[in-house]
């Protein structure tokens, strides 16, 4: 059932996740924890929201973006400092380039919106929790723990904007995560065959 509960809310979590399991409150997708969705919701209403999608508000959207585009960069700048492999550095310096190119479309699309809408990235608790592993993580270590997250925050990212792209209210926000969802299945590829 967690895991039913936890692909609902992707969308509203995962955007700010383009970030792997190095989960930095980025969506994107990409991200309240499970367990603070069932105390904020009580296990009952959590358990209906199991079998039903959960709509997000263009706002609900745009901070679960915001937040997962701020996990990938913080996250990704640890890679590029603590990281062992080149090629995880060099994966972590796309992150950092593409979530913050994705950080100005999110705030355009925002700002389309009618009312406009003001992206607010601050992040979960579970990019928290993330970005604190990776920082006490060092060596080999990291690197797989980097790429660990990298994977997940991807996975919520994705399906939070396929989720919007689909069935959003903001037409700029539903665009919008209709392009990033490509960029962010691209990253799922590489970091997966990493």
């Amino acid at each position: 059932m967690k895991h039913k509960l936890m692909l609902i809310s992707l969308p509203a979590l995962a955007l700010a996740a383009c970030g792997s399991n190095e989960t930095s409150n980025a969506a994107g997708a990409s991200n309240m924890a499970v367990p603070e969705a069932e105390t904020m919701m009580g296990d009952n209403m959590a358990a209906n929201m199991a079998d039903a999608p959960m709509a997000m508000s263009g706002q609900q959207f745009a901070d679960a973006a915001a937040a997962s585009d701020a996990y990938e960069i913080e996250s990704s700048k640890l890679a590029q400092e603590k990281a062992e492999s080149a090629a995880v550095k060099e994966f972590a310096a796309t992150m950092v380039k593409d979530h913050t190119s994705s950080t100005a479309k999110l705030k355009d699309a925002a700002g389309k919106a009618d009312p406009a809408i003001t992206p607010n990235p601050a992040l979960n608790a579970e990019q928290t929790a993330n970005l604190e592993a990776l920082r006490g993580a060092s060596g080999a270590a990291f690197d797989t723990l980097y790429k660990e997250q990298q994977v997940a925050a991807h996975q919520k990212a994705l399906a939070a904007l396929q989720g919007y792209a689909a069935n959003g209210d903001v037409p700029s926000l539903k665009t919008f995560a209709g392009d990033t969802a490509k960029v962010v299945e691209g990253h799922l590829k590489h970091v997966s065959s990493m």
